[in-house]
This record gives structure tokens, sequence and C-alpha cells, in this order.
């Protein structure tokens, strides 16, 4: 096992924590259910461990980045079957037309100016019959509503404008949502076809069709015979409120703590400019003796 990469803001790494870890593995997790026995790119793999993952059910995974040391540290981390990493720029790929089943490239888009180029060259390397898994931060909630300013952003894109992008070059797409939520959550304690729940313990990703939480309460729907039991309210059902109380409660928590640690930062630099100025003026030992002309 290779020691962390380290974290500069620009790529995800594993020792992330809460939030941010959530949102990365979850769309890798997603991408496992449906690259079963395929051929595939990681396009813009950073550290290499969703290339792994996806390994873990692909007949092939090829990580590619432009960072030598993220590839160096992949290659070293994440030894198994049919999974390579390498260097390679995305707008130029070194692979030959119709090369693979599928195309994961996650959080890569909004890092380029030349989305063109991008999408073309993954359209080349696809085979015919593949398909693209892409994701990119709304710019309408991720920029403009919760004020996030990425410095390693190049072109956000607002819903229409991704569209249009994947349409020009996809014709057949299906979009989805994400987003870390804070609900209320009935789920049923059996498994049910049609539902999917993807949870990570000491570095494996389980997919299941029920929570696997110990719930608080229990909720019964009786009947005196199974055929008079209700259809509906079988698999998952989630609660919250439109002003979304919780999940503002707890941004605006994160905001207080991190503008209180920013105030913390700067007085504790404040302090150390004051008793640097205070050692500086401080007088050289013996001083008082010869003020009074003693030795």
């Amino acid at each position: 096992m290779s020691n962390p990469l380290e974290f500069t803001g620009e790529r995800f790494t594993p020792e992330c924590v809460r939030e941010i870890w959530y949102e990365h593995f979850h769309r890798y997790a997603f991408a496992r259910e449906l690259v079963g026995e395929l051929d595939v790119l990681d396009a813009a793999c950073g550290e290499g461990y969703g290339s792994a993952l996806l390994a873990t059910a692909a007949h092939s995974v090829t990580g590619v980045d432009l960072s030598e040391t993220a590839v160096a540290h992949a290659r070293t981390r994440y030894l198994a079957e049919g999974l390579r990493f390498m260097v390679a720029n995305c707008l130029e790929l070194p692979f030959e037309d119709n090369e693979f089943d599928c195309i994961v490239s996650f959080e890569t888009l909004e890092h380029l100016e030349d989305h063109q180029r991008l999408l073309a060259e993954f359209r080349r390397v696809l085979k015919p019959g593949g398909f693209l898994l892409i994701s990119s931060p709304d710019k309408a909630v991720y920029t403009d509503q919760l004020q996030n300013r990425n410095e390693f952003h190049a072109k956000e894109l607002y819903r229409d404008e991704l569209e249009s992008l994947l349409r020009e070059h996809f014709p057949a797409f299906r979009l989805w949502g994400q987003k870390l939520l804070f609900q209320s959550a009935i789920w049923s304690l059996e498994e049910q076809p049609g539902v999917a729940f993807h949870q990570e313990d000491s570095g494996r990703i389980s997919s299941i069709s029920s929570l696997n939480h110990d719930p608080v309460y229990f909720i019964a729907v009786c009947a005196a015979e199974k055929q008079f039991l209700p259809t509906a309210g079988q698999g998952l059902d989630l609660f919250d409120d439109a002003g979304e109380s919780v999940y503002e409660h707890y941004y605006h928590e994160i905001r207080k703590n991190m503008a209180a640690g920013k105030l913390l930062a700067e007085k504790e630099r404040e302090l150390a400019e004051l008793k640097s100025a205070l050692e500086e003026r401080k007088p050289a030992p013996g001083w008082w003796s010869r003020l009074l002309g003693r030795s």
C-alpha cells in the first residue's frame, strides 16, 4: 500500500471524508452496476480509486490521467487483474477508434475549456454500441446558489448547455441528478426488486436491495390476509421539506465553522507577528547591569 496522494483540491483522494467522499464514491458505485464484463476507459481517473472499484465488475479498466504523479501513485496502490493506468491527455487519447465498451469520466468536463474536443474524442474511442457515463456540476446550483468557487474549474455549464453539448455528440442520453440529502427514509425490511442501495464497509462496496441500517422506528402495514395488503410503499419512501431545513441548518453550521476557522487562523498569524516583533525589540542579556555600570 502506497502513501496517500497529497490532496490539493484539484482531484479527490479517498482520504477525504464526509460529503465529498459520499459524492465521489457513490458515482463509481452507481457506474459499477452498469459495466459488468465490459472494457472500460476511466478518463481523468485521478488517484485511481474509481478505476479500482470499476475493475471489480468490468472485464478490463484503463485509467488515464494527465498527472504523472497521480498515475504513478495509482499503479502502486491499486493492483488488480485487468486494471492498468496510463498517462494521457483526454483531448488526445492514445487509443484506436471504437476501442471501449464504456467510458466513465466523472468531474472532468468542468476542468477543461474545449468541451467539444473532449466529447469528440470520447465518441471516437467508444464502440458504436458503447455508452458514456459523465458527470459535471450544475453551475446554477454549485456556483450561483451555493457560491462555490473552485479555482480548478475552467468552464462550468448550466443544464441546458450540458444537454446541448451531449445531444450534439450523443443524441440519445438520460440525465440523473445527484445531491447529498438529509431526509427521513422509510424502507422495506425485505429486499425489493428495482430498489438499489450502495454501502461502503472497510473498502468494500456492497449493492443491496434494502437499506442495511438499524431502523429507529418500525412501521407495519397489517391485514387479515396477504391479498388485502396494499401494494404501494413496499420499496423506498423519502421525505423532506421544500426548504430543506435540515440540510440548510447543516450547511449554515459548516459555513460558520469555516469562517471561525479562518478568523482563528488570522488571529494566530497576528499573534505570531507580534511575538516576532517583541523578540526583535528584546534587549540583549545583561543590559540592566551595563546600564548601572556593573560588570
